[in-house]
């Protein structure tokens, strides 16, 4: 049975990654997992943003990436060892720090791909998570993480779970158990969706064969990360689901409903 998270929303999916940075956003100074960068989205009518956590010295789970401030700051610091108070005061001028308290509130209506980047972040997302199963979907790397966090969110009293996309792990599995024809049931299971790479080096992720695999199992594939219109409605066309890109604006306007 399709999971409440997809339920009602326009096919093909457009995820927006980390939100959305337009060019008007980047001369401001606007960062990515920011409330500037998910109100983009939001306003450029993407229905689902994706986006990560981690776990600040606090214990408060903030919309981060990286797990350290380096990339964006030139700070070295570890997310973890760094107060949740000063890490407001660092995105203050570029958007607005989020924790995913904070983004479930603000965007009571946006669907959200959570990307857990720390185990230490499984346990506190359980309550916060308990109440918007049905418009979060959680994820992973690491599928050890993924189960975590739906156990958690399970154990705060949520009555259904949050949708699922599997890790590295499961995705491996289902892409050998379809190259040999073989059923990647049991690795597909209380998974909702496959969200891979076209590409991992010199390796093909996307496979008619594991296109075939996961429909046949009631699973969505959404490819990451993906910016050129063309590509992305050539995706869709050889049956791609959804499409995850930085510029969910051209992603909108390149792939109408199906």
């Amino acid at each position: 049975m399709t999971h409440p998270y997809f339920a009602k929303a326009r096919h093909p999916r457009v995820l927006a990654h980390r939100g959305l940075v337009t060019s008007a956003g980047e001369d401001s100074g606007v960062w990515e997992n920011t409330a500037a960068a998910f109100a983009a989205a939001h306003a450029a009518g993407a229905e689902y943003v994706e986006t990560d956590c981690q776990v600040t010295a606090d214990g408060d789970v903030v919309l981060f990436h990286d797990a350290t401030l380096e990339r964006l700051t030139g700070d070295p610091r570890l997310v973890r060892d760094v107060r949740t108070r000063d890490l407001v005061r660092v995105f203050a001028d570029h958007g607005g720090l989020l924790t995913v308290a904070d983004a479930l509130d603000l965007f009571p209506t946006v669907r959200f791909n959570i990307d857990v980047k720390t185990a230490a972040a499984a346990e506190p997302l359980g309550p916060l998570l308990a109440e918007h199963t049905h418009r979060t979907l959680v994820t992973s790397f690491t599928d050890a993480h993924r189960r975590a966090t739906v156990a958690a969110v399970l154990g705060a009293g949520a009555s259904l779970r949050p949708a699922t996309s599997g890790g590295s792990r499961t995705i491996a599995a289902a892409r050998a158990l379809s190259a040999l024809h073989l059923s990647p049931a049991r690795a597909l299971r209380d998974i909702d969706a496959l969200q891979i790479p076209e590409r991992q080096g010199p390796v093909r992720v996307l496979t008619p064969a594991l296109l075939h695999a996961a429909h046949a199992h009631g699973v969505e594939v959404h490819v990451w990360t993906v910016n050129e219109p063309k590509e992305m409605r050539r995706l869709v066309a050889l049956g791609v689901d959804g499409i995850v890109s930085d510029r969910a604006d051209l992603a909108l306007d390149a792939l109408p409903p199906s």
